[in-house]
């Protein structure tokens, strides 16, 4: 007999979301390191490493609240990809004689910090290149783009790493313990029946989404399901869908819709309705937080 989670059909989990909230990468560098090479911390820059062999040290600055969690120094002795969606200085120390081949992307989420995924992830993950299916295929690719000079090579280069990082979302979503991620987005996602409604909201941010229809999504009751929500997710279903809509109506003044716009692609009943909302979770109106992305 099979289980209720066992039998609810797969469903893609994250190409809603990267549709909406985009992500890119830039390769910046190919080939071996040597000695000491710092990583600087920059609002809004998110790097991805892939060590294809050798060793290496990584150090990390001092402890803050954005590096929770994170080791001040790190021995890594296999091939291994290290992502630090966040800004947070790093150093790699390499013995010249023993060498590493690397390739290195910078990542950009759209809206930086505020991205949707960015929020939801550790500081820094660190798995060793056979831990995810399917990684190879596509780091031979990239290996091979980058190992030669040809037409279109650094974008190609780009887009292997995008699909490298898709990679690691996947297994992030397969493996939410082991990659020590915190209870939020990816968890939820991480849960068959959950990930059913987040999907959902995530498509559908518009319609009403009262309890009863999220929990009739999620093919649970009212009660048992907000209860998994919260323990899994870490918020209350309506907290979610005010925050995501919220992040969705950031992302939209940015590329200048007016706050009627928004209101009315969101559901709610007028822009004033949609300005208290950003007000009471923000702490400015949505004119004022648009002038200080400006500046």
């Amino acid at each position: 007999m099979q289980s209720a989670t066992s039998s609810v059909p797969p469903i893609d989990r994250l190409s809603s979301l990267l549709e909406r909230f985009r992500v890119r990468a830039h390769l910046f560098h190919t080939g071996p390191l040597c000695g000491v090479t710092h990583f600087a911390a920059k609002e809004g820059r998110s790097f991805l490493h892939v060590m294809r062999r050798g060793e290496m040290v990584v150090t990390h600055s001092a402890p803050s609240v954005r590096s929770a969690g994170v080791p001040r120094k790190l021995v890594v002795k296999e091939p291994s990809l290290l992502f630090y969606p966040r800004p947070l200085a790093h150093d790699f120390h390499n013995a010249p004689t023993e060498g590493s081949d690397f390739v290195c992307a910078t990542v950009d989420f759209d809206g930086g910090e505020a991205h949707p995924l960015v929020r939801a992830l550790p500081p820094l993950v660190q798995l060793p290149l056979h831990a995810v299916d399917g990684l190879e295929a596509a780091l031979a690719l990239l290996f091979a783009e980058t190992g030669r000079v040809l037409c279109g090579h650094r974008l190609l280069a780009d887009r292997l790493f995008e699909v490298v990082l898709i990679q690691l979302l996947r297994w992030l979503l397969d493996h939410p313990q082991e990659s020590g991620v915190p209870a939020g987005l990816l968890t939820g996602l991480g849960d068959p029946q959950l990930a059913r409604v987040l999907v959902a909201l995530h498509e559908r941010p518009g319609e009403p989404w009262p309890l009863e229809q999220m929990a009739t999504e999620a093919g649970m009751s009212r009660s048992a399901f907000a209860a998994r929500f919260k323990a899994v997710v870490g918020a209350t279903p309506a907290d979610y869908l005010a925050q995501w809509r919220l992040t969705i109506a950031q992302a939209e003044l940015r590329t200048g819709a007016s706050v009627k716009t928004i209101a009315d692609r969101l559901g709610y009943a007028n822009a004033s309705a949609l300005s208290r909302l950003f007000a009471q979770k923000v702490g400015v109106s949505p004119r004022e937080w648009l002038a200080r992305q400006s500046a």
